[in-house]
């Protein structure tokens, strides 16, 4: 079954759209933490390996690169011995960056009552195979 919209072919919303796409690599589990990195200027590569605990090298240059792909991120060298080079984000990505604040702002008012319905479920779950 094709996927298109109002008549547009598939192949034209798959370009023209990839919400999907973009949501995936922006909630992959470094690049949150990259782009608040890189939220308060620019950063260079080690400023952001050092901020983001347990990050490969390799890792963070992937995620860099899809990032700087997706619009998100403006990667910046200079010409300088060694070169320099700098991560910003770009205008859209300082308007998501509002909305991961508001998420890790409501992550952290709730924290206790997710531990707590976690827990309640993790007991009444364990007393629910004990039955049985």
């Amino acid at each position: 079954m094709s996927r298109s919209h109002i008549g547009v072919p598939e192949a034209v919303m798959d370009e023209a759209c990839p919400v999907a796409e973009v949501l995936d690599h922006v909630s992959g589990k470094w690049r949150i933490g990259i782009l608040i990195g890189a939220a308060h200027g620019p950063v260079r590569f080690t400023e952001l390996e050092r901020t983001i605990n347990g990050i490969s090298r390799r890792m963070l240059t992937l995620n860099l690169r899809r990032l700087e792909r997706d619009g998100l991120l403006v990667r910046t060298v200079f010409p300088t011995v060694p070169p320099k080079v700098e991560y910003s984000l770009t205008p859209i990505a300082r308007e998501l960056y509002a909305s991961l604040t508001g998420l890790v702002g409501w992550a952290e008012r709730h924290r206790s009552t997710i531990a707590e319905a976690r827990a309640a479920y993790d007991a009444a779950a364990e007393r629910g195979s004990d039955a049985t």
